[in-house]
């Protein structure tokens, strides 16, 4: 399928062209996708911010029903890994075979070497498999036998996981949940939602909406450019790094957030900023993000099982008590 703005895509975008094109996007999803527009807003923040998503909730609660969409939307090459107990690395990044028509060793390309990979059910495969896709995410490249092999622009993984409460699971290790820009939970559908999925599934006659392609992988690496040309004053960036240590100093905390949670936290800031049709950050863009961006880095003493206290209460607990900066709301720009 070709897209409208596939001829332009790589034009510079400015930030306002950007959040309008990228609410179109989500406007062509939410066709698809019932039940509350956060979570589908905040997959989109995390690919304008040029970062990894990991979904994580219950089973059923349309995880990848979500992600597929937004390959199709974005007219992004997309492929699906079913993550298994017995899946190996080689079945993620691809592995030479031998070619008895060439003699030749020659490199079969895994599902890793697509520019949107869903990463079903991560946590129900191994540590090692895990492990495969941490070159993948963090450098756009894998090596296998000495060779490395960059991975097509853009390149963005988006990962379901079911609670490790839930048979079967592995938890994932801080080194890869930190390679996550954002954390993202379905939650379960209103009633009323609940009902008008069913009706919509009635009236189409088929399994799923069908979604057209409004973007191309050029519109959205431009779509990334402009969220670069955001504007984040210096008390702005003073405010995350006084967040990200009040992670590690929280009394409920046995490990708080890294460095990369603050280049995380600013990054999505300023897309949230570009969906808002402006070129600055302002404190509310920080505070809105700082649970999706900074809990699953976080983690808590042993003993606090027992309160059913999580990172999302910890963070939104710092959120809103530690000052935000009083910044003077510019006027907008023009596109």
């Amino acid at each position: 399928m070709t897209s409208p703005h596939s001829s332009p895509a790589r034009d510079a975008l400015t930030p306002r062209q950007a959040g309008e094109r990228a609410a179109a996007v989500l406007e062509e999803i939410r066709t698809a996708v019932v039940g509350s527009p956060d979570p589908p807003h905040l997959v989109m923040l995390g690919i304008l911010a040029g970062g990894h998503v990991l979904i994580e909730d219950l089973p059923g609660l349309g995880k990848t029903l979500l992600a597929r969409s937004f390959a199709t939307t974005l007219g992004l090459d997309f492929r699906r890994i079913q993550f298994t107990p017995d899946l190996l690395p080689s079945d993620v990044t691809g592995a030479p075979f031998y070619d008895q028509r060439t003699a030749d060793m020659v490199f079969r390309p895994g599902p890793v070497f697509s520019q949107l990979l869903l990463a079903d059910e991560i946590n129900r495969t191994p540590p090692k498999t895990q492990a495969a896709l941490l070159e993948a995410m963090a450098e756009s490249q894998v090596t296998i036998d000495g060779s490395t092999r960059s991975l097509p622009s853009p390149f963005v993984v988006v990962a379901t996981a079911n609670p490790i409460e839930y048979e079967g699971t592995y938890t994932l290790p801080e080194a890869q949940l930190d390679r996550f820009l954002l954390r993202v939970r379905m939650g379960y559908l209103a009633a009323s939602e609940e009902q008008d999925m069913l009706r919509a599934r009635v009236d189409r006659a088929r399994p799923e909406a069908v979604l057209r392609a409004l973007s191309s992988p050029g519109e959205v690496l431009a779509m990334r450019a402009a969220v670069e040309r955001v504007e984040v004053d210096e008390d702005l960036l003073e405010y995350v790094v006084v967040l990200v240590r009040a992670t590690r100093e929280h009394p409920h905390v046995q490990v708080g957030a890294s460095p990369r949670g603050g280049l995380a936290l600013v990054q999505l800031a300023r897309a949230r900023a570009v969906l808002d049709l402006r070129d600055y950050v302002t404190p509310e863009d920080v505070k809105s993000v700082a649970v999706p961006a900074l809990a699953h880095r976080v983690t808590l003493k042993p003993e606090l099982w027992v309160r059913q206290i999580d990172g999302d209460d910890v963070v939104r607990e710092i959120a809103q008590s530690v000052p935000a900066p009083q910044t003077v709301p510019r006027t907008p720009v023009a596109s």
